[in-house]
């Protein structure tokens, strides 16, 4: 690898690595550390975290919400940058919490950012001197799309990429079918939408579909399991934190 710049030297940021990535795919928050730390920044991950609340507060339950929102509010306060790999809990994040508590959360909420919008608006880059030798097609999460207006910031951190081929994804806006509790109270609608995701996802001949939320990633890669599709569902994260010497 060569020569990487450290746009983020002397910037002390949190992980919030979510309740999906810490239960089912600590990879991707060692994929963030990795990366941050490559780009200069010191990382600390606070141990009071927990969930944001976005499953109860979108199920209705705005009382047991609360809790959950003053906890992020405390186990966050003091950093520079809190940075989280889920475009969907950096919403509930930055779009909720000024409605449950925006007294309270107002220092955090600003200081809230999903990691493609941290390497591309904070530090400024979109090379992260990363090595990814596949080819790959990007499906844009709903959360990320609709709500952060994330737009061009992963393809651009993508298009950098060595070694990567990036292809189109037909339809690529429409959902995956997963949104959270809408699988669980709506299966069928759930996983037509899904099998629509997979059926162009497969067309497109890549064998790594990548997004920012793992949460999309399971729903869809649970269809490609049982569909026997070889395409692997990989957070952007992990593909940015890659580098040759990992491949070699």
């Amino acid at each position: 690898m060569g020569e990487v710049s450290r746009p983020g030297a002397g910037l002390r940021v949190a992980l919030f690595v979510t309740c999906v990535n810490d239960v089912l795919h600590p990879g991707t928050g060692r994929a963030v550390v990795t990366l941050l730390e490559r780009l200069g920044v010191e990382v600390a991950f606070p141990q009071e975290q927990s969930c944001c609340g976005q499953p109860q507060f979108n199920s209705g339950y705005r009382r047991g919400t609360e809790p959950l929102v003053r906890r992020y509010a405390a186990a966050f306060a003091g950093y520079d940058f809190i940075v989280t790999p889920s475009g969907s809990c950096a919403a509930m994040v930055r779009d909720n919490y000024p409605r449950i508590d925006p007294a309270g959360t107002a220092e955090v909420t600003a200081r809230t950012y999903e990691l493609t919008e941290f390497l591309v608006d904070v530090l400024g880059v979109t090379d992260v001197g990363a090595y990814y030798p596949h080819t790959v097609t990007y499906h844009p999460t709903c959360h990320g799309l609709r709500m952060l207006g994330l737009g061009e910031r992963p393809r651009r951190l993508l298009e950098q990429v060595r070694g990567l081929r990036l292809v189109e994804l037909p339809d690529a806006e429409e959902c995956c079918g997963f949104g959270g509790t809408f699988a669980v109270k709506n299966p069928a609608v759930s996983a037509a939408m899904g099998a629509d995701k997979v059926r162009n996802i497969t067309g497109t001949g890549a064998g790594t579909v990548c997004a920012v939320d793992n949460s999309c990633l399971l729903h869809i890669g649970g269809t490609l399991s049982r569909l026997g599709s070889p395409v692997r569902p990989v957070h952007l994260a992990e593909i940015l934190a890659a580098t040759r010497e990992e491949a070699a």
